[in-house]
């Protein structure tokens, strides 16, 4: 595997390192070896499949507190998806920080998503598959999000958002939140 780190601390995209051959290729996209090495997470407690019928469709942006903080790797097996993170830890250097990752089942990248991130992203394509395999079991007690249109993080969809759930399109703005068990932001962050 090939490890990019991003700007946001912890965060990295991996690319598959092929092996090819008259047959095809062969490469691993998970090694808890190579995670460790890196110092990333490497525990799965579940894999999660979300298959998305229509373009635009939106899923996001969510994250779970401590302890229930999940790590996440997230591929696309069939279409594309724009994938955007936040970085939700207080102490970090790049607290409330985003990126988007454009995931294909052409390109077959992948986003590692560290603990106290936001996660969420759109369907670029009709009928796009998204897997991925996260660190912690869901706890909805500890389950938080952010709105996707969030004016203070500005975030640029690539397209028009044709579906959300209702759950999503009512998470509060991050000036009405809290962001972790003690910490209140406010807009002027």
């Amino acid at each position: 595997m090939i490890f990019t780190a991003t700007e946001l601390k912890d965060a990295y995209i991996l690319d598959l390192e092929q092996r090819t051959d008259h047959r095809g290729f062969f490469a691993r996209y998970f090694c808890a070896q190579e995670f460790e090495a890196h110092g990333l997470k490497p525990v799965v407690a579940q894999c999660n499949l979300s298959y998305n019928y229509k373009k635009g469709t939106l899923r996001g942006m969510h994250y779970q507190l401590q302890p229930a903080a999940e790590t996440k790797l997230v591929r696309c097996t069939k279409g594309a998806i724009y994938d955007v993170i936040i970085d939700m830890r207080p102490d970090s250097p790049t607290f409330l920080q985003h990126i988007g990752v454009e995931l294909t089942a052409e390109n077959r990248r992948a986003l590692y998503v560290p603990e106290m991130f936001a996660h969420g992203y759109q369907a670029l394509t009709d009928d796009a598959e998204v897997i991925y395999q996260v660190g912690e079991f869901y706890t909805p007690g500890y389950e938080r999000g952010l709105r996707y249109d969030d004016p203070f993080f500005n975030i640029q969809w690539p397209v028009e958002v044709t579906e959300i759930s209702e759950k999503d399109l009512n998470w509060p703005l991050l000036s009405m939140m809290r962001v972790g068990e003690s910490e209140v932001v406010s807009a002027s962050v």
